[in-house]
């Protein structure tokens, strides 16, 4: 009997390739520090040079995308819809960095047309069969941690209006004070408060709105920056195949962050400063921002989870109190991993709803969200000093029973655990 074997889809120089594409594009996605501003302009004038365009008449450097995108919706045309909101002072600052003039974007011609064009090409040479080999191999192994943080940036970029501040509201607020004290005492307090009151909920919805048009109008622009090093994933697999398309976009991606290509100017942006991440790649740092860049804009994270600032120091001052009020379910269920369910339940004053040989259920009621609820076990093997582990595992909500609780943990109904022998 003749055994035949199919010849592998990629040939071993393909995957020799790959696989050192894949290397030093992983290290370069995730790299901080300044940039190497002449080998990415020089990056710059190749992809526009590969597009059939002039090169820009100048490069401006910007410290963050966050920057960037502002830079690229007032040349844009948008400097009104930010000086609308709390980014006026900011919008009026990259105005004077970036200058006018800049001409219409051109990321169809620079970043589009030759991706879609190299991306059709890989697909054709390694056919059905090499290509899927080829991108599990290098953009697959980087799509996911690299787009979370993409995600993560789009997200704080366009939250950008919720945290910046005007005092123009402030001044026409004072002038409307102003004003109302003129009037008559005796009717001062009610026609102040009746005017003051009017006039604030006008402007709070108009706020709204302003900063919701703000927020949109960012998101979308960072909808047309190219992303510099978080394009690796498709990068390593087009570098590593030799493509030339995408030569200059790659040098510029070696270099430089996000960047904007206009006719006339290119908007570059530095890499982040820090670059913080638990082990299995999420954002996450205790101690500050888990993601920062050189203008002090950052993101704070827990474990991939948006936090507010300073929300991981604050863990260390944790009490039930503070536990039991937090407003916002996913930060309070955080906090109350890190409190730890012995202590809670113990400082709460809490009592098991159930006890049975198997261990004891306990349950922590929680404003606006599903009750926690543990299973209190005791380890069957001793520690070396004779002593015995507890465990508090979590169950579903809907657990009536300690047995059923420990059986959910096996993946079996409380009918069916009847176990011999626990250890």
């Amino acid at each position: 009997m003749t055994i035949t074997t199919s010849p592998p889809a990629l040939p071993a120089s393909a995957e020799e390739a790959l696989a050192t594409a894949a290397g030093l594009w992983q290290e370069l996605a995730f790299l901080t520090g300044p940039p190497d501003r002449a080998a990415a302009e020089e990056g710059v004038r190749q992809a526009y040079y590969a597009a059939g365009l002039a090169e820009p008449e100048r490069v401006v450097w910007l410290p963050s995308p966050a920057r960037g995108a502002v830079a690229a919706a007032v040349l844009g045309g948008h400097a009104t819809a930010l000086r609308a909101t709390g980014l006026a002072a900011l919008a009026e600052e990259v105005m004077a960095e970036v200058g006018t003039g800049a001409g219409q974007p051109v990321r169809e011609a620079v970043r589009t047309v030759p991706w879609e064009r190299a991306r059709a090409d890989v697909q054709a040479t390694l056919g059905p069969a090499g290509w899927p080999l080829a991108w599990a191999r290098t953009g697959g192994r980087l799509w996911t941690p690299v787009n979370s943080l993409v995600a993560r940036i789009r997200r704080g970029i366009g939250e950008l209006p919720d945290t910046a501040t005007d005092t123009t509201h402030d001044t026409v607020r004072g002038a409307a004070h102003d004003t109302t004290h003129a009037h008559d005492t005796t009717h001062a307090h009610d026609t102040t408060h009746a005017h003051n009151t009017a006039h604030a909920t006008e402007r709070g919805a108009t706020d709204d709105t302003e900063r919701g048009a703000a927020e949109i109008l960012l998101r979308g622009v960072t909808l047309d920056a190219v992303l510099g090093q978080h394009d690796a994933p498709w990068l390593s697999l087009f570098e590593a195949l030799g493509r030339p398309e995408t030569g200059g976009l790659a040098r510029v991606a070696r270099h430089a962050g996000w960047w904007w290509p206009f006719e006339r100017v290119a908007i570059l942006c530095e890499r982040p400063s820090e670059l913080h991440r638990d082990e299995i790649g999420r954002l996450h740092r205790g101690e500050g921002p888990a993601m920062s860049w050189p203008d002090g804009f950052a993101l704070h994270a827990w474990h991939g989870m948006p936090v507010p600032e300073g929300f991981g120091r604050a863990l260390g001052q944790l009490t039930v109190e503070r536990v039991r009020t937090e407003e916002n379910a996913e930060l309070r269920r955080v906090m109350l991993e890190h409190f730890g369910y012995e202590r809670y339940l113990a400082e709460s004053g809490a009592t098991p709803v159930h006890s049975d040989e198997t261990g004891m259920l306990w349950r922590i009621d929680l404003p606006d969200d599903e009750p926690i609820v543990t299973v209190e076990v005791i380890n069957s093997t001793p520690e070396p000093d004779g002593s015995r582990r507890r465990y508090w595992l979590r169950v579903p909500p809907y657990v009536r029973t300690a047995r059923q609780g420990v059986a959910w943990t096996f993946g079996m109904s409380e009918d069916d655990y009847h176990p011999e022998r626990e250890t």
